[in-house]
């Protein structure tokens, strides 16, 4: 009997998958592993990493913050590295978005959000508005609440006790429309399906949720920012709250500090994590409108948000964040994410040559290859293939299924970018003959 606990990783089959990779140190993109590998982070440590591993200047901004507040209860209590933080984001989020609701990570984020919309009905005096309206293909997080959000899956089938009915509308997944059109000659018709929602059921709908242009775990879905309009424009028609899940979104992924901006659109509930501390510290945030947040205001005690968590607020959390958001003003991020983008729309079309090659799509830092190898999904077999195939080469992406997908810290340098699509290019040929 070994005298350690054995860790049970998160998505890892215990019998199937490899050993886990044991890495000692980070810096930049590049991974070093116990064995003496050096290995590319071509997916950003699960999306959340922005500015490269280690970066000193958040590393500093944590153990500062450390050695002055580590944590305080956030109930009846603030700081000042919160009231910095709400400070910096009320600066770059969207406009209209005044109030902050501060979590421990995306789940948590997505969570608060949908119970803010369902309370904000109640607080009004419509409690008949308790159905969410969510998206085909849509991955919303972990927890009870955001597993019912998510569309059916491996992620979610073990759970479906768990999980509340929701509505489903059409995503704008143009390599598999839902309604037999192709992308160019037709009018956004998908969105049809969530006008007929509205309009037969807006009174008992409190939200719609969405995950702007860019669906993650459902299979890098890039949607056309028309598309998000007009959700965005059929929700306001209606009367329903929309709740944006900027989660991986969020802090230049697609090109823009947040991708609601691409399409003109301002939520009236945005969730944030992943990118919001740089990838340093597990943190989130829920904002909203005044329209939102003056349902839970009054003299009526019933109408307090009764949601908290122990870490909510956290010192440290916040101070990462505000450094995070410095690094933004003081180092030229957006050249960076430009250049990621040219380097994307440089080699993807080359990969498209391959026979088992579907489609290919990309959004700002995000590229995904899509093949067609006789099953898709999350479970498909090639995907184990593939990501053996990857760490051999030196390179950490973790397919989702039969899609590949590059999404790096914008610091990478061109010459590893290249290399990580070389690695690509190879995989494919090397895993389909």
């Amino acid at each position: 009997m070994s005298d350690e606990l054995r860790i049970w990783h998160p998505f890892t089959h215990p019998t199937l998958d490899p050993d886990p990779i044991r890495i000692e140190r980070a810096e930049g993109v590049h991974l070093y592993t116990s064995d003496g590998r050096q290995l590319i982070d071509a997916i950003s440590s699960w999306w959340v990493n922005i500015h490269g591993h280690a970066h000193p200047r958040i590393a500093a901004a944590i153990a500062e913050q450390a050695r002055t507040l580590e944590h305080v209860i956030f109930a009846g209590v603030t700081h000042g590295p919160a009231a910095c933080l709400a400070s910096r984001l009320r600066r770059v989020v969207p406009a209209g978005l005044d109030h902050v609701f501060f979590s421990d990570n995306g789940s948590t984020a997505v969570e608060v959000a949908v119970k803010m919309a369902l309370q904000y009905w109640k607080n009004r005096g419509d409690a008949r508005r308790q159905r969410i309206v969510a998206l085909e293909h849509a991955y919303h997080g972990d927890t009870a609440g955001t597993m019912s959000l998510s569309a059916d899956s491996p992620f979610t089938d073990a759970f479906a006790s768990m999980r509340f009915p929701v509505l489903r509308a059409h995503s704008a997944y143009c390599h598999r429309c839902p309604v037999g059109k192709e992308w160019g000659s037709c009018e956004i018709d998908c969105l049809d399906r969530l006008e007929q929602l509205l309009q037969e059921r807006s009174d008992e709908i409190a939200a719609v949720i969405v995950e702007p242009l860019l669906q993650g775990a459902g299979g890098m879905i890039v949607h056309p920012p028309a598309f998000l309009e007009g959700a965005a424009r059929l929700a306001r028609e209606h009367g329903v709250l929309l709740i944006a899940d900027e989660v991986l979104t969020g802090f230049g992924r697609t090109g823009t500090m947040f991708a609601c901006e691409r399409a003109g659109v301002t939520p009236d509930i945005l969730c944030l994590s992943k990118g919001l501390t740089g990838g340093f510290m597990p943190f989130a945030a829920t904002l909203c409108s005044d329209r939102v947040h003056d349902a839970f205001a009054g003299p009526d005690r019933t109408h307090t948000f009764f949601h908290g968590h122990s870490y909510a607020g956290n010192p440290m959390g916040c101070a990462a964040a505000v450094a995070s958001l410095n690094v933004f003003e003081t180092e030229p991020v957006f050249e960076r994410i430009a250049r990621i983008e040219s380097i994307h729309r440089e080699r993807l079309p080359l990969l498209a040559s391959h026979a088992t090659v579907g489609d290919i799509r990309t959004i700002g830092t995000v590229a995904a290859v899509e093949l067609e190898t006789g099953d898709h999904g999350y479970l498909s077999d090639v995907r184990p293939k593939l990501y053996r195939y990857f760490i051999d080469h030196g390179v950490l992406l973790r397919p989702l299924g039969n899609v590949i997908y590059i999404l790096p810290p914008y610091v990478i340098r061109p010459e590893e970018l290249h290399h990580v699509y070389d690695t690509v290019n190879d995989a494919i040929a090397f895993v389909t003959r």
